[in-house]
């Protein structure tokens, strides 16, 4: 028997609200603390890097002034702050993030950024993925960076996507799936929920949530293996890194909700 969906948000939002008030990168509950760490894509250094993604879905993005991107999950803001720049002044960025200590972090951060940059289109709202704050048809692209893999209810974060999306809108998500099925011992490891791994779909199943969702164009951008030799000296992961070699990997997908854009 697995971890009950509760208790994962809880797992979640402890390591990640531990995380946020270091402000530095979680290491015994990351995610990824590099990109070298489940092979994940890197991305530039910016306000918000904190070391827990495992992708970098804005650089697959075609990301165009005006548009409405959100991003779920969004931590310290690493990829919103990336997204905004190039939406432009006439663009709306928007984070949702569920843990209390990581949006109080990341609206330090977005003070910085305005400063720098004199952009005021960001905005950091808190909620659940499963249940996104936000309107139908209000993005024109949603993105996220291994987060969906800690969801208790994946399937109802991609219909949300679907929902929020505009008409001819994308998606672009970074995330950890399984290349095969975990021992029961992993799969109800609490600290392993927090490092991405025991919570996550096979890939047939997570590509298949996508499309049951309503989406269609899907493609695999990205595809890397874990490798055991790149646990990156975590020490909840690096216990199991036997049992995962080649188990999981990191992959980045787009898919496309239906319609012409207007």
């Amino acid at each position: 028997m697995t971890i009950q969906r509760g208790k994962i948000r809880f797992l979640v939002r402890k390591a990640y609200g531990k995380a946020a008030k270091a402000a530095k990168p979680l290491k015994a509950g990351s995610c990824c603390s590099s990109a070298s760490c489940c092979g994940g894509d890197s991305a530039p250094s910016v306000d918000g890097e904190m070391g827990l993604s495992c992708g970098n879905p804005v650089g697959f993005s075609a990301i165009k002034k005006g548009m409405t991107v959100m991003d779920l999950g969004s931590g310290a803001g690493k990829d919103v702050f990336i997204a905004a720049p190039l939406t432009g002044h006439k663009g709306r960025v928007i984070g949702v993030d569920m843990t209390a200590e990581m949006l109080k972090l990341s609206a330090r951060n977005l003070e910085k950024f305005a400063k720098r940059t004199g952009l005021a289109n960001i905005e950091f709202r808190k909620g659940v993925i499963e249940k996104l704050p936000a309107k139908d048809r209000e993005a024109d692209l949603i993105i996220s960076n291994c987060v969906i893999n800690l969801s208790p209810d994946k399937p109802a974060v991609f219909r949300e996507a679907f929902r929020v999306l505009k008409p001819g809108g994308s998606i672009v998500v970074s995330d950890i799936v399984l290349n095969r099925k975990l021992p029961p011992s992993i799969k109800k490891h609490d600290g392993l929920y927090a490092a991405c791994v025991a919570g996550a779909l096979l890939r047939r199943d997570y590509l298949a949530a996508i499309k049951e969702a309503g989406f269609t164009g899907i493609k695999l951008l990205t595809d890397k293996t874990y490798s055991s030799s790149g646990a990156c000296f975590d020490p909840i992961t690096s216990k199991a890194a036997k049992a995962l070699d080649g188990a999981a990997s990191s992959i980045t997908v787009s898919a496309h909700k239906p319609g012409e854009r207007k």
